[in-house]
């Protein structure tokens, strides 16, 4: 893999996302150990100073497939609130792991759970609320 862009999680969102992880381990220990990851590069800023291009927990995200240069429109959320139908994905999915923390026109790759690697590159954000 190549070098992992520098993410930004809000105080919050660190948090849960590591608490998150600890409790997924078992059950999903792929991308728990990849959000792990994450949260551990991540550079934590206070609740309120996160940026409108930056990829929060309830933020509507539109990305592009590197590979297949398709984009795709979700919403980042916990595993709780998911719902594939309304197009909210789970932070606990390798994609929403990977997204999570990047801002516009940043890409990362990543592994799939079949062991494949995907890019991905953020091409617009809108803040929950």
């Amino acid at each position: 893999m190549n070098h992992l862009p520098n993410i930004t999680l809000t105080t919050d969102d660190s948090e849960r996302l590591r608490r998150l992880a600890d409790a997924a381990s078992e059950k999903f220990p792929r991308t728990a150990e990849f959000l792990a990851r994450e949260v551990d590069r991540a550079t934590v800023i206070d609740d309120g100073g996160a940026s409108s291009n930056l990829v929060t927990m309830g933020a509507q995200v539109v990305y592009r497939d590197d590979d297949t240069g398709k984009t795709r429109s979700v919403i980042v959320v916990y595993p709780d609130e998911a719902n594939l139908d309304d197009g909210k994905i789970s932070v606990l999915t390798p994609i929403g792991a990977a997204l999570i923390g990047l801002s516009v026109n940043q890409s990362i790759e990543f592994e799939t759970p079949t062991g494949a690697t995907r890019s991905l590159t953020v091409m617009s954000v809108r803040k929950p609320g």
